[in-house]
């Protein structure tokens, strides 16, 4: 073997891979002429499949309300909010690395998907499965399923970017993970009866058309920078790996990690008993005095407020407080401290702050089970746990007041400071009357939030140390420090 055979092995192979991509890519584009075609003209042996394929599942599913609830529950995983959501973490991560070119990539492939779905839905204009059970409903045409195209345009995005930061031997855990959601989208849109088998296979190829003309196009665009062609198994900027990558680890080989477990399950129940006591104080002892006046003259006041233009007011301020935002905010902010601190500690502080609250409320108010206010309350879906503490504003205060904490570390600039601090305080004050005003909770139901939010962040923080004292980032993006 000669110095000439070795040299043309790696040209031999990059050969190779890109050949069975573009065969890939080409293979889905005619798959979907095809399919466009069949269903335009309405090919009776693709519509006879299509039924087939609809009623077998419509067999299996719609006698099982658990199943069903699976189903619907995977689905979310295409929908567009989901796929927004991941967009905007995932440029946002990749902004504070400054990696502003695969931020681009990431918003114009994504977004692209977006556009293209509602686009070729006009243009085809087939309707909706009808099942003998239905199990859900869908609105607009059916093909091609917009969570099909959009959940592998999506996540086929972060995988190509994140891949070079992924070590090798996890390469294809990545990859067979990030398949296995794009297939399990898909399967249930055919089982929950709103798309046909065709309407998803369409929105797959398509994705892998526009995923492939996109990475093609980033790779001439990363070309004009001097970048050599390598393989796309490598990901689409193998250079950007060191930033791409998260220091993660540093919590598994933390020789304390279960100590301070241990200390944060001794926390949580010194604050049970404590907040617990001061329930009961609240509900019993306090209740025919000064206090208990207090919290159903409030109450009394409140209800007395209420008008349509106010309502809708409080209605946006009780947001902050849902659980589907805090939820999202979480995921977020987490991935920006992810990016900024380069450590997993802060984003397992915000989780432990956020999921430790809600076990908090959940048990405190099951043990004080303080009945909810005496007047008829606004919104139809009250929870059914007591009224001590409210859970919306003791978690929108552990979440915003661990954000903060984590943006006054992370920067000296005092405008970012100001507008975290200023979170922390004003959308939980907000979230708080926005309860009191709908009727589903007393003050005193407010100040045991706050009791149970300042106490838990603070045992948090002192625990669990998420951020070195040194290790901060200056105003001007310089990291100051050792941040791991």
């Amino acid at each position: 073997m000669n110095a000439t055979t070795v040299e043309q092995r790696p040209a031999g192979r990059f050969v190779g891979r890109l050949s069975v991509g573009l065969l890939a890519v080409a293979v889905a584009g005619v798959l979907f002429a095809l399919l466009v075609v069949s269903v335009r003209r309405q090919w009776s042996g693709l519509f006879a499949v299509d039924r087939a394929v609809a009623a077998w599942f419509n067999d299996i599913v719609s006698g099982s309300r658990i199943t069903v609830n699976m189903l619907r529950g995977v689905t979310e995983f295409g929908v567009r909010n989901m796929l927004t959501l991941v967009l905007v973490a995932a440029t946002g991560y990749l902004l504070v690395r400054r990696q502003h070119r695969l931020a681009v990539y990431a918003v114009v492939t994504s977004l692209g998907a977006l556009i293209l779905d509602p686009m070729v839905k006009l243009l085809v204009e087939r309707l909706r499965p009808v099942v003998d059970v239905p199990v859900a409903t869908a609105p607009g045409p059916s093909f091609p399923s917009g969570h099909a195209l959009g959940s592998l345009v999506s996540y086929g995005v972060l995988m190509l970017i994140f891949l070079p930061a992924v070590s090798r031997r996890h390469r294809t855990v990545l990859v067979a993970a990030t398949a296995t959601v794009i297939v399990a989208v898909g399967v249930t849109r055919i089982a929950l009866g709103v798309h046909y088998l065709s309407d998803v296979l369409g929105g797959w190829a398509l994705g892998v058309v526009w995923l492939g003309v996109t990475a093609v196009a980033f790779r001439h665009w990363r070309a004009e920078t001097g970048r050599s062609w390598l393989p796309l198994s490598g990901g689409l900027a193998p250079e950007a790996a060191p930033q791409l990558r998260a220091t993660g680890g540093e919590m598994a080989r933390e020789p304390h990690r279960f100590r301070a477990a241990a200390s944060l399950l001794i926390a949580a129940i010194l604050v049970v008993g404590a907040l617990s006591g001061v329930g009961v104080l609240v509900t019993a002892v306090l209740a025919d005095g000064a206090v208990g006046r207090f919290d159903r003259e409030a109450v009394a006041w409140f209800a007395a407020l209420r008008s349509p233009d106010l309502t809708r007011v409080m209605d946006l301020l009780n947001i902050a407080g849902d659980t589907g935002p805090i939820i999202t905010v979480t995921l977020g902010a987490g991935v920006l401290a992810l990016a900024v601190f380069r450590s997993w500690r802060p984003v397992v502080f915000l989780w432990i702050a956020v999921v430790g609250e809600v076990v908090l409320f959940l048990t405190i108010s099951t043990v004080v089970a303080r009945a909810r206010p005496a007047v008829q309350p606004l919104q139809t879906d009250v929870p059914e746990t007591g009224s001590f503490p409210s859970g919306h504003v003791a978690g929108s205060l552990c979440l915003y007041t661990a954000i903060a904490v984590l943006v006054w570390q992370a920067t000296g600039a005092r405008a970012w400071r100001g507008l975290a601090v200023a979170a922390a305080v004003l959308l939980p004050a907000g979230v708080a009357l926005a309860r009191l005003y709908r009727g589903v909770h007393h003050p005193m139901d407010v100040v045991g939030s706050v009791l149970l939010a300042a106490a838990w962040v603070t045992a948090a923080w002192l625990i669990l140390r998420p951020v070195a004292p040194r290790g901060r980032i200056s105003s001007s993006g310089q990291v100051v420090g050792d941040l791991r």
